[in-house]
């Protein structure tokens, strides 16, 4: 008959298969184990397991994401939450125009004066490409802005050869060139390469710095934002 902690490690190891493993490499034989060096044992194995399981689902373009409202979202949907979730009530607001983004909040807000007519949400930089911190003024604006250092490599025809490369980093394949991902509604901050320009949002920070708002969302901001503004970026 096998004892409590007989089966207790075979049911998680039906859950987590790197257990059987470890059990079978165990130096110590179950029968003998105390409590301590089960422990051990069951920690370990779920440790491992869980570094196992990890993917990168959210860098991948072919993800979908799964809605409040049960609608399946990706890329390529023309509503997302995002959008939803955002807001304009500037028409016809006097008022200085000035930004705040709350980079742990995954919004930017609009004030005219005192008063907020406009919040978006946003996506920002991923771990790795932070978006800095910081007071900035804008100064460039672009509705048709490519990125000069982000894009794909395409033919002479247009095909694209290799996707999401790093100009300069990424080698460059035969017949190929550098095509910059469009920013439509680029406004650039201060000196920086960072901006705020329409885009792609996750749900989570996935830029390579840069703001990322709905479509919607950033022509309102663009129209109200004239160069010069201050844009305030705060964890």
């Amino acid at each position: 008959m096998k004892s409590l902690s007989e089966k207790i490690l075979c049911y998680l190891s039906k859950r987590f298969p790197l257990l059987d493993a470890l059990a079978q490499l165990s130096l110590i034989p179950l029968q003998l184990m105390t409590r301590k060096d089960f422990t051990t044992l069951i920690a370990t194995g779920m440790l491992l397991a869980s570094c196992a399981n990890y993917d990168t689902r959210l860098t991948s373009s072919a993800t979908k994401y799964l809605g409040t409202d049960g609608s399946i979202i990706s890329r390529s949907a023309e509503s997302t939450l995002a959008d939803k979730n955002s807001y304009w009530d500037g028409d016809g607001v006097d008022g200085e125009p000035s930004i705040v983004i709350n980079l742990s909040e995954q919004k930017a807000s609009f004030y005219k004066g005192s008063k907020l007519v406009g919040v978006s949400a946003i996506s920002s930089g991923r771990e790795g490409f932070g978006t800095p911190t910081g007071s900035y003024k804008i100064t460039q604006k672009n509705e048709d802005h490519v990125s000069n250092l982000y894009g794909d490599y395409v033919s002479a025809q247009g095909d694209v050869l290799v996707k999401n490369v790093s100009k300069g980093k990424d080698p460059v394949p035969a017949g190929g060139s550098f095509a910059g991902a469009p920013m439509p509604y680029f406004m650039r901050l201060g000196r920086t390469a960072v901006g705020m320009h329409q885009g792609f949002l996750p749900g989570v920070p996935d830029s390579h710095g840069c703001i990322r708002m709905p479509e919607r969302m950033v022509k309102a901001f663009f129209q109200n934002a004239p160069s010069g503004t201050t844009v305030t970026i705060i964890n």
